[in-house]
């Protein structure tokens, strides 16, 4: 069962891994110095550790005991307790959906490892916005697609916000970052795969009218500023784009996987 600890100091050491979170750069910054990440809200919570997460403690105002009574019987760490004032004054924001927890960040998987056992999966290229990642793993998960690949420079899956708008969908759909990110296609087409890049070039495709019925496919995505590079689009078997109505050229990225991913779905 966790341990109730109840403090009035808001400097208490024990309390540091909720400092500031509304400050992006130094959580990036001190989540990954700590190798830990931070869920948000009670269903989240629990997705977190029934999805096999270990938690490093909890944060919640005495209200919200009684109802997360049965999360507490079955952790052993520390449950801080604070009144809500004290908590919006440590974090910098209003937590209104209950609970915080801090959970031990999993070691990276290896792309080739998340590949072995994917038909589908989504490709994503420099995607800077934490919400436009985590609609992009819930629209993933939501729709049957098995994993995603990740560039160097996306931004963190296990960020709060990430998190939090995935619906807690990154504690269970594989993932992986791929460091050498100009042979991933190479590393694609070794694994069998069949690619679809979404761009708006002028020999794109319209995504419902290109044959989709390959063992093993990847949809490709780039950021929301410039869209993928030219090295992805060279290098994709296949380049398709969303038709659209007049005067509009694109939906937001996320909007476009979830398309994207359901014209591509298993049939």
């Amino acid at each position: 069962m966790a341990e109730i600890v109840r403090l009035d100091d808001l400097e208490d050491p024990r309390l540091r891994d909720y400092v500031d979170l509304r400050d992006v750069q130094l959580r990036l910054r001190l989540e990954a110095d700590r190798g830990l990440f931070l869920a948000e809200g009670e269903k989240v919570v629990r997705r977190a550790i029934e999805s096999g997460h270990r938690p490093r403690s909890l944060l919640m105002s005495p209200r919200w005991l009684d109802r997360l009574g049965d999360l507490l019987e079955a952790t052993d760490v520390p449950c801080f307790v604070l009144d809500d004032a004290s908590i919006e004054r440590l974090t910098g924001f209003h937590v209104h959906r209950g609970a915080l927890a801090a959970l031990e960040r999993p070691a990276p998987r290896s792309a080739r490892d998340v590949l072995a056992s994917a038909t589908r999966v989504v490709v994503i290229e420099d995607l800077a916005d934490h919400t436009n990642v985590g609609a992009t793993f819930r629209a993933v998960a939501a729709l049957g697609f098995d994993a995603v690949l990740l560039s160097p420079r996306c931004a963190d899956p296990l960020y709060r916000r990430a998190i939090k708008v995935s619906m807690g969908s990154v504690f269970w759909l594989p993932y992986a970052r791929v460091d050498d990110w100009y042979e991933a296609p190479a590393l694609l087409r070794e694994a069998g795969f069949t690619t679809y890049a979404m761009t708006l070039a002028d020999d794109a495709v319209s995504i419902d009218e290109v044959p989709h019925d390959t063992p093993r496919l990847a949809l490709v995505v780039g950021s929301e500023g410039h869209g993928l590079s030219a090295h992805w689009e060279r290098s994709a078997d296949h380049r398709v784009t969303i038709p659209m109505a007049a005067d509009i050229d694109s939906l937001n990225v996320a909007s476009s996987v979830a398309v994207a991913c359901w014209e591509l779905r298993r049939r």
